[in-house]
């Protein structure tokens, strides 16, 4: 059965929701993704008002799209942001990583965000990145490959050595290259304050590399694929338009 929908001539109803897909995409998009990125701040506040399974639900799907490991996470309502990985394990006893990311906080401490520092930095900078896309999506073009993989390499290096400290620490979690930076210290003659160096607390290097890395690739990323998806979904509407038009043409002959 056709109808009129949104100005176009005769759509099925089947390709009207194709349609309207295609005109609104990037509203659907900024609005998911928007759920999303806000989703892993509600687990803490979910805790702290005691709506415990419902926090805990939170915490159970985000682990598919982070580690949640707690030295390298923020955290809500407790009387500092991060903690260091030397103080956590006064409550974990180990320093096992599947140990570590199951640790969520409580009232002395306050209460992890769903997603690490990283995530929060990479998935909440896609989605300022795609807002600002859907203001100016008319004048951007997209990213040259070879931009967007420059803009990438500082999270691949920032995030291939914290594996490879991860790695080389092995039992010893938490004692690897990365988290000393014992080699940054001495190529600036130590110059900064030492919890600029080690560990992964608010304001050390390691920190500041995970926000800025993870923030550029989010935006890399809606530079580079968005304008040619919405060149797509702009297809898809002309294409949609044309055939109603032809069947509006053929109704009236």
């Amino acid at each position: 059965m056709a109808t009129h929908v949104m100005g176009t001539p005769l759509l099925k109803r089947s390709e009207r929701w194709v349609y309207w897909l295609a005109k609104h995409w990037l509203a659907v998009f900024n609005i998911a993704w928007g759920v999303f990125v806000i989703t892993p701040f509600l687990a803490p506040v979910f805790m702290q008002i005691g709506a415990t399974g419902v926090g805990n639900s939170i915490y159970f799907v985000y682990q598919f799209f982070c580690h949640q490991l707690p030295e390298r996470s923020f955290f809500l309502f407790g009387p500092r942001p991060m903690y260091p990985l030397s103080e956590l394990v006064t409550v974990t006893q180990s320093v096992d990583p599947f140990v570590l990311r199951q640790f969520i906080g409580g009232p002395e401490w306050g209460w992890k965000v769903a997603y690490s520092d990283r995530m929060v930095s990479m998935y909440t900078g896609f989605w300022i990145a795609a807002l600002v896309f859907a203001a100016f999506r008319r004048r951007i073009r997209p990213l040259p490959i070879w931009g967007f993989l420059l803009l990438c390499l500082p999270m691949a290096l920032d995030g291939g050595t914290h594996l490879l400290s991860d790695l080389q620490a092995g039992q010893n979690f938490g004692t690897g290259f990365r988290d000393a930076n014992v080699w940054l210290a001495q190529l600036t003659n130590s110059a900064l304050p030492a919890t600029f160096y080690a560990g992964d607390a608010l304001g050390s290097f390691n920190s500041i590399m995970r926000l800025l890395t993870g923030a550029l690739f989010g935006a890399a990323t809606v530079w580079f694929v968005f304008p040619y998806m919405d060149a797509s979904f702009y297809e898809v509407q002309e294409e949609l338009e044309d055939k109603a038009r032809q069947r509006s043409v053929m109704s009236k002959t």
